[in-house]
């Protein structure tokens, strides 16, 4: 009796600190469904609409935009994409409501002071392309629509006022940080030249490399996602022109940042959690799971392991620089060497006493100073285990 009353008594203590959170963050944004795109083709990989979320400006900051696109990885064959489409990152029949706005996208000025007044929305992400996608499958019933997705959403933007910006941000995080590389340029196109254009990568930059069994697991990955989706036709010319053969590699950002007209900032961890788990430690390449417990918490990894997360930090390091980002004055960066994935949305990393600091400087902070030019940013952390700000990991998570 008295056990079931506590967990009755813990269940709405706990919803009460839910309720408390989402206000100190701005409260939750409804959700728009934008049924018209149905009929132009522009639709999640089940047939029904996309979506977003959006908070609309006020005062000083109503004529400035942020477009924040959703991640949630992808679907590279028709199985991943089937059991997909039945869940909110394949339908919109499946997505919440109300969504809880933090981080880049906070309506709290304490907490974001750079851009809480600004028009800022969240795109949903229910194609499994990083919105790159332009193919159906009617067998199947399954719809690789992405490219048309985001062309919609903006175009509805656009109609929204935001073809009128003085300032106007395309950011993403993981699939969705992909997604504003791949679009930033043509974002930029899509408004007047008289508005500052910039873009943000959280967690986009993928690196192309081998995995811990010498395989190319990713590359692999990448290449199927590109020919089921029908993608390369609408990854950057700039890119796919210079790649031969191969323009599927144009998945990959240090291929495509190389020739990127747009200022561009990324937040990236150098020992990104989930590059280490997907990309360098893949389940594929580790078939006597030596690497189980160390992928998930670097603090289990032994002396071996940890040399060769060192070398992929440095493989990283090296991708960034030969894509002009270490040196390019257009280009900003925050590489801290959490092990962590996605950091601009969630305010214990974006702006709070537990943010982590790289040089004396948290990431909102750099992302303001950058977008403002109030001076340059070039933030590049010390190697794991080095910084005392960084987040503890749960290792059971």
């Amino acid at each position: 009796m008295i056990s079931g009353m506590l967990r009755q008594w813990l269940s709405l203590l706990v919803c009460v600190l839910a309720v408390i959170l989402l206000k100190s963050e701005g409260a939750s944004v409804g959700i728009t469904y934008l049924q018209d795109a149905v009929a132009k083709g522009a639709v999640c990989l089940d047939g029904s609409p996309p979506a977003y979320h959006f908070d609309k400006g006020s005062g000083a900051g109503v004529d400035n935009w942020i477009v924040h696109m959703e991640g949630g990885g992808w679907c590279e064959d028709v199985p991943t994409c089937l059991s997909r489409k039945n869940t909110d990152l394949g339908s919109s029949k499946q997505m919440v409501k109300q969504f809880g706005f933090s981080g880049l996208l906070s309506g709290q000025q304490k907490s974001n002071p750079d851009f809480y007044n600004w028009n800022r929305i969240k795109v949903r992400y229910c194609d499994g392309s990083s919105f790159t996608g332009d193919a159906v499958d009617r067998a199947n019933n399954l719809f690789f629509k992405g490219n048309s997705i985001w062309e919609f959403i903006i175009a509805d933007l656009l109609a929204k006022g935001m073809r009128n910006a003085k300032n106007a941000i395309l950011s993403g995080c993981s699939a969705g940080g992909l997604a504003s590389i791949l679009h930033c340029d043509r974002f930029r196109a899509l408004l007047p030249a008289s508005t500052k254009v910039k873009c943000i990568s959280d967690a986009g930059f993928f690196l192309h490399a081998q995995d811990v069994s010498g395989g190319k697991h990713i590359e692999e990955f990448y290449g199927k996602v590109a020919r089921l989706h029908g993608s390369v036709k609408n990854l950057p010319a700039s890119c796919t022109s210079r790649m031969g053969a191969r323009p599927e590699l144009c998945f990959f950002p240090q291929y495509v940042v190389q020739t990127m007209q747009t200022p561009i900032f990324f937040v990236n961890s150098a020992y990104d959690s989930w590059q280490i788990k997907n990309i360098l430690a893949p389940s594929a390449a580790d078939k006597s799971k030596e690497w189980k417990s160390c992928k998930l918490d670097l603090k289990k990894c032994t002396e071996t392991q940890l040399k060769i997360i060192q070398d992929f930090r440095t493989q990283f390091l090296s991708a960034l620089n030969r894509a002009g980002v270490i040196n390019s004055p257009s280009k900003g960066m925050f590489i801290d060497s959490c092990h962590a994935h996605c950091q601009v949305g969630k305010q214990i990393q974006w702006s709070s006493d537990s943010s982590p600091v790289v040089s004396n400087m948290k990431i909102a902070k750099a992302v303001g100073d950058w977008y403002y030019e109030r001076s340059p940013i070039k933030k590049l952390d010390c190697p794991y285990p080095c910084n005392p700000t960084c987040p503890k990991v749960d290792s059971d998570s």
